[in-house]
């Protein structure tokens, strides 16, 4: 009878043990690795078309946005136009094919593309304007400089400088692009509160520099004593400074200029450019990754957002 006694003593503590093994070591086992059963953070594809990435005013537009886009983790599917409103058209709707987030779109024309804004809207991706406004469909937000104030500051400028007397030359944008309007308006809004500035020519050269030389040559044959030069951007007014060295040999012109771009600014530094009002391309594209990001994310983004303007001159 003792031995039974001992033998069911002895196998009561070999269960306990065994319960208190199996405790500790379900209490120490490490925890499942990873965070798999959480939900992993959506990465956004956003559409950019570009007017045209030979204008170094948007080759810093895409540089901005695309610096901003690795920063915050986002792709981004960068498409050139080059200045054709058809290639424009066509991109966006590859970009529509591909079903991107949001399409960042910057318009070679603000009423043909149009219909290309409506094709997004109809897709519900929402459409983000940098730089030129679209004139129709649903845009989220618009991001520009205001452009209306860029040519008040250059005709301000220029009244200044020929003391409110003197003839101008207005080189034109892009027709039917809002910068190009919006730059005219400005500007000739104000030159005519001088009432000794005449406009004796206005010509659109396309934002380009190589067309801003060739109308400039053809101006000056009409026009070669001409004291002012404005154009909507610095391209069309440096071309329009090599075709003045040939015609006007040391005569003083004074040229401005919208953007700031590098040549810009070096022409001003060198003296053969009085100024440029500048922009700020790559905070531009900066700006817009930003805001399509708050409006993928459903974050309220105001209907156009400012870019502040400098008025650059040589002090």
């Amino acid at each position: 009878m003792f031995r039974n006694r001992a033998l069911a003593l002895g196998l009561t503590l070999l269960l306990v043990l065994g319960l208190l093994v199996t405790g500790c070591t379900s209490k120490t086992a490490p925890a499942p690795s990873g965070n798999s059963g959480a939900p992993q953070a959506k990465t956004y594809t956003f559409g950019v078309s570009l007017s045209g990435l030979n204008h170094p005013f948007f080759v810093d537009v895409k540089t901005g946005l695309e610096a901003k886009a690795k920063e915050l983790g986002v792709n981004v599917i960068v498409t050139d136009a080059q200045d054709n409103t058809s290639k424009q058209i066509s991109d966006i709707e590859d970009l529509i094919t591909k079903k991107v987030d949001v399409i960042i779109l910057n318009p070679t024309d603000s009423a043909a593309v149009v219909p290309a804004v409506e094709k997004a809207n109809a897709a519900n991706i929402p459409v983000v304007t940098v730089d030129r406004a679209a004139n129709g469909g649903k845009v989220a937000t618009h991001i520009a400089s205001d452009n209306v104030e860029a040519g008040k500051m250059a005709a301000d400028f220029i009244i200044k400088a020929l003391n409110g007397k003197g003839k101008v030359v207005e080189l034109q944008g892009i027709a039917g692009s809002s910068a190009a309007r919006d730059r005219g308006k400005g500007f000739n809004d104000q030159i005519k509160t001088a009432a000794g500035i005449q406009i004796v020519a206005q010509q659109p050269a396309d934002f380009a520099r190589a067309k801003g030389l060739s109308v400039m040559e053809n101006i000056l044959q009409a026009h070669p004593d001409i004291d002012a030069v404005f154009g909507h951007n610095d391209e069309m007014v440096l071309g329009a400074i090599e075709a003045m060295k040939s015609k006007l040999k040391d005569k003083k012109v004074v040229v401005v200029g919208v953007d700031a771009i590098d040549d810009a600014v070096k022409a001003i530094n060198d003296g053969t450019m009085a100024a440029t009002v500048g922009q700020k391309p790559k905070l531009m594209g900066e700006m817009a990754v930003e805001s399509a990001l708050k409006i993928v994310k459903g974050e309220k983004v105001d209907a156009f957002i400012p870019v502040p303007l400098d008025l650059i001159t040589k002090k």
